[in-house]
C-alpha cells in the first residue's frame, strides 16, 4: 500500500492510493511520563491538552512543521498507519511533505521516524509543490504559479514553473501563531491567562484579518472566553469582539503578507507577468482567516484566491504523487 502524508504540525492526513483522504487527525499524542507508550493519539489525545494529571503528557511531536520530539512522532506515524490501512500489509512506501525550509538534519529525521514506522520507501516532496499540485494548479507548464501554503506551524511562499520551486520563503508563522498572538493579547490587554485551545476556538469564531465586504455582523460580533486573572488567580469572564481580535492578529498576519512580497521582488520577471495575470493561490488552514485574501491583494496589487479545498490540498497534491510515482520523480529530479 501507498501513502501520502501531509505531517503537518497541527494535523496529519493521510492519503491512501486509490482510496483518496482517509484520516484526517489532530497531531497530538498523549504520553505516560518516564514511559515511551502512547496512551491516546490523534482525536482522543488532543482531548487532553492542559486538562492531564502530571503523571501524563500531552505532546505535540512536530513543531513549525518539523519534528520536535522524534519517539512521538514515529509512534504517532506508526499508529495512524494502522489506523488507516488496517490488518496484515507489506511494508509501504510513503510520500511525506515537508516545509521548503527544513534542514538536512531535519529531513534525516522525518525520513527516519517513516521508517521505523513501517516504510520501505520515503520520498519527501516540498508542501508548495504539494499544495499547488492538490490545487490544481499547473506546474509542470512553463508558467509562474504562485502558492501560499499557511499551515498549523509554518506558511510556505512560493513560485512554481516547469516541475520546480524558481523562488519561495518559508515563514515559521503559521495557525499556532496565530494563535499565541490571541493568547497574548489577552493577557497583556485584560491581565486574563487563557489556553491554546481557547484560542484556536477564539480566532475560528470571530478572527478575521481585514474587514470583509457584505458581512458587517462579523465586525458586532463578540465571543465569551473563560480563564485565569494573571494578579489574582481567580477564574474570570471575557468577552472579546472581533476588532480587538484582529488587531491582536495584525502582527503575524504581516508578517506573512511582508514573505509574499519579498518572494514577489525574487521572482523573475517574466514568472511575474504570470502571477500578475493568474493571481495567488491561498491554501491551508489559514487560508480561512476571513478577510485574508482581501489584505492579501490590497498589499500587493495582486488578485488572490482561495483554493477550492484550501485545508487539503497538501495532501491531495500528495495523493496525486502516490498515484503517479512517475510524475513524483520528475519533480524530485527537478527540484
Amino acid at each position: 500500500m501507498d501513502i501520502g502524508i501531509d505531517l503537518g504540525t497541527a494535523n496529519t492526513l493521510l492519503y491512501a492510493r486509490g482510496q483518496g483522504i482517509v484520516l484526517n487527525e489532530p497531531s497530538v499524542v498523549a504520553m505516560k511520563e518516564g514511559g515511551r507508550t502512547a496512551l491516546a493519539v490523534g482525536t482522543e489525545a488532543k482531548e487532553t491538552i492542559g486538562r492531564t494529571p502530571g503523571s501524563i503528557t500531552a505532546i505535540r511531536p512536530l513543531r513549525d512543521g518539523v519534528i520536535s520530539d522524534y519517539e512521538a512522532a514515529e509512534e504517532m506515524i506508526r499508529h495512524f498507519v494502522k489506523k488507516a490501512v488496517p490488518g496484515r500489509r507489506p511494508r509501504t512506501r510513503m510520500v511525506v511533505c515537508v516545509p521548503s525550509g527544513v534542514t538536512p538534519v531535519e529531513r534525516r529525521a522525518i525520513v527516519h521516524a517513516s521508517q521505523r514506522a513501517g516504510a520501505r520507501a520515503v520520498h519527501l516532496i516540498e508542501e508548495p509543490m504539494a499544495a499547488a499540485i492538490g490545487a490544481g494548479l499547473p506546474v509542470a507548464e512553463p508558467r509562474g504559479s504562485m502558492v501560499v501554503d499557511i499551515g498549523g506551524g509554518t506558511t510556505e511562499v512560493a513560485v512554481i514553473s516547469l516541475g520546480g520551486i524558481v523562488t519561495s520563503q518559508s515563514l515559521r508563522v503559521g495557525g499556532d501563531r496565530l494563535d499565541t498572538a490571541i493568547t497574548d493579547y489577552v493577557r497583556k490587554e485584560h491581565s486574563l491567562l487563557i489556553g491554546e485551545r481557547t484560542a484556536e476556538d477564539v480566532k475560528c469564531a470571530i478572527g478575521s484579518a481585514w474587514p470583509v465586504p457584505g458581512d458587517e455582523e462579523l465586525e458586532e460580533r463578540v465571543f465569551t472566553v473563560r480563564g485565569r486573572e494573571k494578579v489574582g488567580g481567580l477564574p474570570k469572564t471575557l468577552r472579546l469582539t472581533a476588532r480587538e481580535v484582529r488587531a491582536a492578529l495584525d502582527e503575524p498576519v504581516e508578517s506573512i503578507i511582508a514573505a509574499v512580497r519579498v518572494t514577489l521582488e525574487e521572482c523573475p520577471p517574466e514568472l511575474s507577468g504570470d502571477v500578475m495575470e493568474h493571481g495567488i493561490v491561498l491554501t491551508g488552514g489559514g487560508a480561512l482567516l476571513p478577510g485574508l485574501d482581501l489584505r492579501m491583494a490590497s498589499a500587493t496589487g495582486i488578485p488572490v484566491f482561495v483554493a477550492d479545498d484550501p485545508l487539503d490540498c497538501v495532501a491531495l497534491g500528495s495523493g496525486k504523487c502516490v498515484e503517479d510515482f512517475d510524475q513524483l520523480q520528475k519533480l524530485l529530479a527537478s527540484a
